[in-house]
């Protein structure tokens, strides 16, 4: 999936424990009702987030995560975290696309008057 947006705001990184970090990333749509998708970026990921600035348009693949969770008294209830995978700038965006028009076969082309179809 991907979601795409103008930053809105960067997070500070989280060392959550020796082998676990985290750094949020707070994406404003661009739809007819705006909305705030704050996206978390774990580990390594969470370095993509250095390479954008705020106000810049961006599309980020990300996936949906869901968990349960049993408090002591039996509880049980569900979270939900968006997580961040990789960021697109609209440059690179543009880069990509170029990248793959190159990329296609070019057949030879020629217009003469006896190729038309009518």
């Amino acid at each position: 999936m991907k979601v795409t947006g103008k930053i809105h705001f960067v997070g500070t990184m989280r060392q959550v424990s020796d082998k676990f970090k985290s750094k949020d990333l707070v994406i404003l749509t661009d739809e007819k009702y705006p909305q705030y998708i704050n996206i978390q970026f774990t580990q390594d990921k969470t370095e993509l987030i250095g390479q954008v600035n705020i106000g810049e348009q961006v599309e980020v693949s990300i996936n949906l995560r869901g968990r349960e969770w049993k408090s002591p008294t039996g509880e049980i209830k569900y979270f939900n975290t968006i997580e961040g995978w990789q960021i697109n700038t609209a440059a690179r965006a543009n880069e990509i696309a170029s990248e793959r028009l190159a990329e296609l076969p070019q057949a030879p082309f020629r217009l003469d008057d006896d190729d038309l179809p009518f």
